[in-house]
């Protein structure tokens, strides 16, 4: 019997030079505290500018989080609320309204639309706020709810969840965010977020979100109970819907805060192993274009050194994040336009200003237009 070659990072080197694809055995191997840091990062950068070359993004964007208050109790989450918690809250269309036109005022080309699932609003108060923001800010892209609030839409309303994405993208959804997908692995989904949309739930709403034209992100939280395993399993997934429909544009691995959780006795990733998983990333998802160094979660250093580690997007201005400030996220709630390109060319890579579908930003002023991406 012919047993297989064991991984070794001369073999991985060789498949990455000639752009070939990672085996699981070989995106698992890269765990390892054996496979050395920089020498990772150095092959993840081959794959980083092979696809984008010098370039670093950047977008101007604001966070609206509607609501805190959740029917959900997930274990890693600070940002939920009870019903008739003090701090629960529910955003008026007055607020609402308020924000949207802050986020043009500032020149932001998205808002980032996320929150809780409120066990008092129905179907038509999240449709509503994408239909109002879109009616009152058409310019302003709409990215818009998980599929965990999607699959919850499907619950109150007993509709598809094709019925529902056509519905909000006739309203302005203009994407979808990548969150709720956590790990995928039962091992350790049904530990952290036993109830909310499983693995099946959350692709089947990615795929009919990339069958209807609209482009979705991916992330995958790392750092608290998940393994080697489950996280290149949680890779291997991803790969396999985006060799399917290419509608991923971009991934982004959160780092996992367990302050005000339920699992604050975990220590938060240290900075290399952000910057691990940041390479890894890269490697093992060939067919995303994009990664991104989420600096409110990484904090600025990490996120900066990511761009050398696989990263080629640094998010963007971020005004208003709440989730994972509440998780304690010690990061600034925004920053300028003129820190994230100094950021950028500090790690020795060009700015680029993007929309939230990758095309460049020119302004002129206070008015905007998006081009065409610029070649890598």
């Amino acid at each position: 019997m012919i047993r297989a070659a064991l991984p070794s990072l001369d073999r991985i080197r060789e498949k990455v030079e000639a752009g070939e694809r990672l085996d699981a055995a070989e995106s698992e191997f890269l765990w390892h505290d054996s496979v050395d840091l920089h020498e990772l990062g150095e092959l993840a950068n081959i794959v980083r500018e092979r696809k984008n070359g010098n370039l670093g993004f950047y977008n101007i964007n604001t966070h609206l989080n509607p609501t805190n208050v959740c029917v959900y109790r997930c274990i890693f989450c600070a940002f939920r609320a009870d019903l008739r918690e003090s701090r629960g809250y529910a955003m008026g269309d007055d607020q609402i309204l308020a924000r949207g036109r802050e986020a043009v005022d500032s020149g932001s080309t998205e808002m980032h639309i996320v929150g809780g699932l409120h066990h008092q609003k129905d179907y038509d108060w999240y449709l509503g706020i994408i239909r109002l923001l879109h009616d009152h800010y058409p310019t302003l892209h709409l990215k818009a709810w998980t599929p965990v609030e999607i699959n919850w839409f499907c619950h109150l309303t007993k509709r598809s969840v094709r019925d529902i994405l056509c519905e909000l993208k006739d309203a302005g959804l203009g994407s979808l965010p990548g969150g709720g997908a956590e790990i995928f692995h039962p091992e350790v989904r049904d530990k952290i977020c036993e109830h909310k949309a499983d693995t099946q739930e959350w692709f089947t709403i990615h795929r009919t979100a990339h069958e209807l034209g609209l482009r979705s992100n991916a992330t995958m939280l790392y750092g608290h109970i998940e393994n080697a395993f489950h996280r290149t399993d949680h890779l291997l997934r991803l790969r396999q819907l985006q060799d399917e429909t290419g509608g991923f544009q971009t991934f982004i691995p959160l780092a996992f805060h367990p302050a005000n959780t339920r699992l604050s006795h975990l220590p938060k990733p240290t900075a290399a192993f952000s910057l691990r998983t940041m390479a890894v990333a890269r490697l093992v998802l060939d067919n995303f274009d994009h990664i991104k160094a989420y600096w409110i979660m990484l904090g600025i250093g990490t996120a900066q050194a990511a761009l050398a580690y696989g990263a080629d997007d640094l998010d963007g201005t971020v005004r208003h994040e709440l989730i994972y400030h509440d998780a304690g996220a010690t990061t600034p709630e925004i920053l300028s336009v003129e820190e994230i390109q100094r950021l950028i060319r500090e790690a020795g890579r060009e700015p680029v200003e993007r929309d939230t579908l990758y095309h460049r930003v020119e302004r002129d002023g206070v008015r905007w237009r998006a081009v065409p991406a610029p070649a890598g």
